[in-house]
């Protein structure tokens, strides 16, 4: 080591108590002593700051760090004075402070005792301060999050734009970008932007191999997912992203309601919940904290042990660096994402009012996002792709930290397929989004494709051998290959490329991963609110099957009246040896529990007594109760005999929301008397025609029934006679 290197060294260990650098750090360092301009690129959790905060602490002046938000640099000023007996070593300057509190600032600086000053870029924008600045010596200039300065960097801010011509001002002083996230493409409008191409460049690798990717499809029982991963990470800190307050509230609640101490964090909340609600993560007093993506930045925990992602986020930027705030110690980090394209949908109807550069970037941003999570290639190899990184996915650093590489997605080859589906985008000249280039490929007509006559097209229904879920994939696939683009000025309307010309002229293997159920969970659940997922004791599951049967021929009636499927799973998830516990079970209330209950728990006893099965009691998930009120006001009202629309607009919801609502209380064993409002819709032959059908059938399901009369009825006077039927028989 040579005389400056050992010199470092000893600052490093009496400010941070360490006795090495981490990484690239030491070169940073020693390129910023050097005053030139230096460009870092570090992942979090690499130690960015530290890169900045040494250097400032051992040269003449005061450096100026620009850092976009209020509560990072709070943080940040904390930690630096709590390495030194001086308070005014480290300061902020932004609108918090009061007149008395800017003065006191401005002194420290003036009297050489500063040595970090915080701002806000609005901060540095005005004269007063600039002119201050100018008259004091500054070492160095830093713009931490430089990744701001990009409109292709996931966190835009217009006034880093104009930070180059402010430090212009202040003289010849170097400048310094961080930024733990950038792709090429930002890497190279930040130098520009702050006019540094000549900057030392240092880029650290962007793999996190203590972090474990995967992505789960997003079912209507995310909710009770959730809490069993949290439970099998019991007492592990974590940290859940939602995108909007609404769902952070709502899920903050569940996770309360059953025994997992949450707090909620997102803009919505006053200043102080949320500090204490942050700190009270950092104290570990909660173990979760539910938030929106503002939650985090600057966090430095290091032992938070897993990131779910509810929703899917806008960018895999966003994704990297919220994930990246999982195993900052390098011990485990499980990143867990929920994925349903539906999301990625409402985020494109987000973006659709905004003006069209900023939709193209986010489009192009999301794309990515779509082909990360149904990619069945290493999600480590693809994420670092995307990061200008090559990976090895066999023998790279945490290469089986991964579900696709653990759980190989089963391919099989689509090339005819794939011609097909060009075909019609380019035949049908570019007018369609998916669903109606899906619908033709299938033959289904809705109004769109009726208006434009496709339905007359001797190639319409051309790809009816298979169904729309399995088109819908394969589309999502060949436009993450690039065959097909979404157009950006006419929202969602698919667009074949030069390539996609290409392959229909000369097709090449196409190989297809099958596992694509990346849809919402079928309708028909809905009724009891979805099965559990998990896996069903399949023996337990036969025998309840057996005794419902047994049960329902004693009584007359057709099995799903007693319990339905979903509910029959249930049970045989978990375990119910009460009529108390019953109650927990999906679609089974009270008045159901009482009616039928006590021979299945008396067999489920047995059964787990005769097995020495250790029974899940954490599986049970309890609802929040919010719909209870709904629930009470609906009941009350047909007992009046209230038209259903005056219900529904009553409590704001739709007619299908209304009839849901129902269907959840006369499948839980609740009577509700709709003959009323039936007999407005349908005469009495009509009546006990459907009723006839569904005491002789096998199945409650609608497509079954709707099947079977044929077009004579429509889908809610299906569900409001299967309503009225289930209230009578079962209940």
């Amino acid at each position: 080591m040579n005389s400056n290197e050992i010199e470092i060294h000893k600052e490093l260990k009496k400010y941070f108590g360490f006795s090495q650098f981490k990484g690239l750090q030491e070169q940073v360092i020693t390129s910023i002593l050097g005053k030139t301009n230096t460009f870092v690129i570090m992942p979090t959790g690499g130690g960015k700051s530290l890169c900045y905060q040494l250097p400032a602490l051992i040269q003449e002046g005061t450096a100026i760090v620009v850092s976009p938000l209020i509560a990072l640099m709070k943080n940040q000023v904390d930690a630096i004075r709590s390495l030194s007996s001086e308070n005014g070593i480290a300061h902020v300057l932004n609108s918090s402070l009061t007149k008395t509190e800017i003065a006191q600032v401005k002194k420290d600086i003036t009297s050489g005792l500063t040595k970090l000053l915080y701002v806000a870029p609005e901060s540095l924008t005005k004269e007063e301060y600039v002119a201050f600045l100018q008259s004091v010596p500054i070492s160095f200039v830093a713009i931490d999050e430089a990744h701001c300065i990009s409109e292709w960097g996931h966190d835009f801010r217009p006034e880093y734009r104009n930070l180059r011509n402010i430090i212009k001002q202040l003289g010849k002083v170097p400048i310094i970008g961080l930024t733990a996230t950038a792709t090429p493409k930002v890497q190279e409008d930040i130098l520009k932007n702050l006019d540094m191409a000549d900057a030392n460049t240092f880029k650290a690798s962007f793999n996190r191999p203590n972090l474990y990717y995967e992505v789960r499809t997003k079912t209507k029982n995310i909710e009770s997912d959730i809490i069993r991963f949290i439970k099998q990470h019991k007492g592990k800190s974590g940290i859940i992203y939602c995108l909007s307050r609404k769902k952070v509230e709502s899920i903050a609640e569940v996770l309360q309601v059953n025994g997992i101490s949450a707090v909620p964090y997102h803009a919505g909340l006053d200043a102080k919940t949320r500090a204490k609600h942050q700190d009270m993560f950092l104290m570990e007093d909660v173990d979760v904290v539910v938030a929106t993506i503002a939650f985090g930045m600057g966090i430095d925990k290091p032992d938070v042990r897993f990131v779910i992602h509810h929703d899917i986020p806008k960018s895999l930027e966003s994704y990297y660096q919220e994930t990246g705030r999982a195993g900052r110690d390098g011990g485990e980090g499980h990143c867990l994402a929920y994925y349903s394209y539906k999301d990625v949908e409402k985020l494109e109807k987000f973006m659709s009012g905004k003006p069209v550069a900023e939709q193209e970037i986010g489009f192009a941003l999301l794309q990515e996002v779509v082909a990360y999570a149904e990619t069945s290639m290493s999600r480590r190899k693809f994420l670092l792709h995307y990061f200008g990184e090559e990976f090895d996915s066999e023998n790279g650093e945490g290469a089986d930290m991964d579900d696709n590489v653990r759980n190989p997605k089963h391919k099989v080859e689509a090339k005819e397929q794939v011609v097909k589906l060009l075909e019609i985008v380019r035949d049908t000249k570019h007018i369609y989004k998916s669903k109606e280039i899906v619908f033709t490929l299938i033959g289904r007509i809705n109004a769109v494709i009726k208006a434009h006559k496709t339905d007359t097209q001797p190639y319409f229904g051309s790809g009816s051998d298979h169904d729309e879920k399995y088109w819908m994939a394969l589309l999502r696939q060949v436009l993450v290959t690039g065959l097909l683009s979404k157009d950006i000025e006419t929202y969602g309307v698919i667009k074949i490329t030069q390539e996609g010309l290409d392959f229909i002229k000369n097709p090449v293997s196409f190989m297809m991963s099958e596992d694509h159920e990346y849809t919402e969970a079928d309708d028909e659940t809905i009724v009891t609110g979805g099965k559990s997922s998990g896996t069903a004791d399949e023996v337990l599951t036969g025998m309840l099957r057996e005794l419902r049967k047994k049960v329902a021929k004693k009584l007359g009636v057709p099995p799903f009246v007693v319990f339905q499927d979903p509910s029959i799973e249930d049970m045989a998830l978990k375990y119910p040896i009460t009529i108390q516990e019953l109650y927990n079970i999906h679609g089974v209330g009270e008045g159901k529990a009482k009616k039928y209950g006590s021979e299945f728990v008396a067999l489920i006893s047995r059964y787990v007594e005769d097995n020495d099965i250790i029974r899940p009691d954490d599986l049970v998930v309890k609802s929040t109760g919010v719909n209870s009120a709904n629930k009470l006001y609906i009941i009350q009202n047909i007992d009046r005999k209230l038209p259903l629309s005056d219900i529904a607009s009553a409590k704001g919801l739709s007619m299908d929301a209304l009839i849901k609502e129902m269907e959840q209380i006369v499948y839980s064993g609740t009577k509700l008397n709709i003959k009323y409002w039936l007999d407005d819709i349908l005469d009495d032959d009509q009546q006990e025609e459907i009723h006839d059908y569904f005491m002789e059938s096998e199945s409650d399901k609608i497509e079954d029934a709707l099947k079977e009369f044929d077009g004579d009825y429509d889908i809610d006077e299906l569900r409001l006679m299967r309503i009225k039927f289930i209230s009578e028989v079962a209940n």
